[in-house]
């Protein structure tokens, strides 16, 4: 994928074309935000870019394409295995950085999930970026940048990525998923501005679990025996307990916002419009604001290990005003 393939991160982009196009390239790049939003996929750009037998990331000459199917003696990836990212990987790539590119003109090194070096691997890479080499360029990957510590964040250009919007996510899921326009604007809202996310979910078939969710948050919770079942919909699984939060957090946002703004365009679950404005009329900002707050300790307690099945319940009592 070439530069123009990737969506919604357009300043990025330019920042990286500008250094090219004055042959002014840091040793060392830091790209870092949310997962699935293009970080790795612009890496492995800009590695074309550097590349290219054309200059330009073509994705047709046979740097490029040995880029894409990551072959290319020059442009060396590396992940963590298991836990954490080797040391080995480490000692390696400062090995390599002591000789000539086999074949271009640059050798790039993308370090994904940089945040997973151990204390080891950190130290040895400082020495790399203490010493940086005109021909060899390091691009770390982080979703977590705050867990690197201050002497390589120091010593590293950063270019944050931001969200993506959810007309972007959109366009994306129709062109390069085929997915039709409800559905791409659904998962699209879902996404928290995340591609990958996006594409996670749909594989998820999250929109069905989604559906069936939110009408057992509209039937409310106006007896002890509703809040218990819905309390025992939350599941077993972590995953999916977690993913019942994230609905549940983001429908009363949703409340939060219709109530506001008295607008749905703004809303996650645009596509539950009508419940979202009825269930908001019964309730004031206080009320959802109480809600929110609600779902938040509980979420908080069940990340402490608290009881699962005592915390729900608690929960759902709460949101129906009984406790």
């Amino acid at each position: 994928m070439s530069f123009e393939g990737i969506y919604g991160q357009d300043k990025q982009i330019a920042i990286l074309r500008r250094s090219m196009e004055k042959g002014r390239i840091p040793h060392a790049f830091l790209f870092h935000g949310m997962r699935g939003v293009g970080k790795r996929t612009t890496a492995t750009a800009f590695a074309k870019a550097l590349l290219c037998e054309r200059g330009s990331a073509c994705g047709l000459c046979s740097a490029c394409r040995k880029v894409e199917s990551g072959n290319h003696p020059d442009a060396v990836v590396i992940k963590p295995q298991g836990q954490f990212i080797k040391i080995d990987d480490i000692r390696d790539l400062r090995n390599q950085m002591r000789f000539r590119p086999l074949e271009g003109p640059r050798r790039i090194f993308i370090l994904v999930d940089a945040e997973r070096m151990n204390i080891a691997s950190a130290n040895s890479l400082l020495k790399t970026l203490e010493e940086p080499s005109p021909v060899n360029v390091l691009v770390l990957v982080s979703s977590r940048p705050y867990q690197l510590p201050m002497t390589i964040l120091s010593r590293c250009q950063k270019l944050r990525f931001h969200p993506i919007p959810a007309d972007v996510v959109a366009r994306y899921l129709g062109e390069k998923v085929g997915l039709d326009g409800e559905t791409a604007a659904a998962l699209a809202a879902s996404s928290g501005g995340s591609i990958g996310r996006a594409l996670e979910i749909h594989g998820e078939s999250y929109l069905v679990r989604r559906k069936q969710f939110i009408e057992k948050i509209c039937e409310g919770f106006s007896d002890p025996l509703k809040g218990i079942i819905f309390a025992g919909d939350f599941g077993k699984d972590r995953k999916e307990i977690q993913l019942r939060f994230e609905i549940l957090k983001s429908w009363y946002r949703d409340l939060m916002v219709y109530k506001e703004t008295g607008e749905t365009k703004k809303l996650v679950h645009r596509d539950f419009a009508e419940a979202v404005e009825s269930m908001a009329a019964g309730m004031t900002p206080s009320d959802i604001l109480r809600a929110l707050e609600t779902v938040e300790w509980a979420y908080l307690a069940l990340e402490k290990n608290a009881n699962k099945q005592l915390t729900l319940e608690a929960m759902a009592f709460k949101l129906s005003g009984q406790a």
